[in-house]
């Protein structure tokens, strides 16, 4: 049995993001709209990656602190509220982002949009036994 390497996964899929222009071809999150958000560390200031999925509200990318249905929250969900600027490679683009966290209606029409274009999220909270949090990522370059 190999052991589950996140970071070489991570690799993989923007290696292969990078050469299909922004499509992952290959393994579970083919054909899946992702993203390359890339944060600052909350306590490092170190670069951050994690690979998203997303969906977009307006001109906003919008994605789901969910780690999997996990009951704590993902770093980059960390990172963010400690350095909301981000960088973001989107669809072959790339563009700066300052993410904001959505409360109360907003959020629930975001996470409602969100399980609608992406239904396994369906399942997450009630897994997590949280309330999951929905971030905006607007773009300002």
């Amino acid at each position: 049995m190999t052991d589950w390497d996140p970071e070489a996964f991570t690799r993989m899929l923007v290696e292969d993001m990078h050469a299909h222009g922004g499509a992952v071809t290959q393994g579970p999150l083919a054909g899946q709209p992702l993203l390359i958000l890339t944060t600052r560390g909350a306590k490092s200031g170190e670069p951050r990656i994690a690979i998203l999925t997303y969906t977009r509200d307006g001109n906003d990318y919008v994605v789901a602190g969910s780690k999997g249905g996990a009951p704590t929250d993902p770093f980059w969900y960390r990172n963010l509220i400690a350095n909301p600027e981000a960088h973001v490679e989107a669809g072959g683009r790339e563009f700066d982002v300052r993410a904001t966290v959505t409360q109360a209606a907003e959020r629930d029409r975001l996470w409602d949009a969100h399980v609608a274009a992406l239904p396994a999220f369906a399942e997450y909270p009630e897994k997590s036994g949280r309330v999951i949090p929905m971030i905006r990522l607007t773009p300002i370059s």
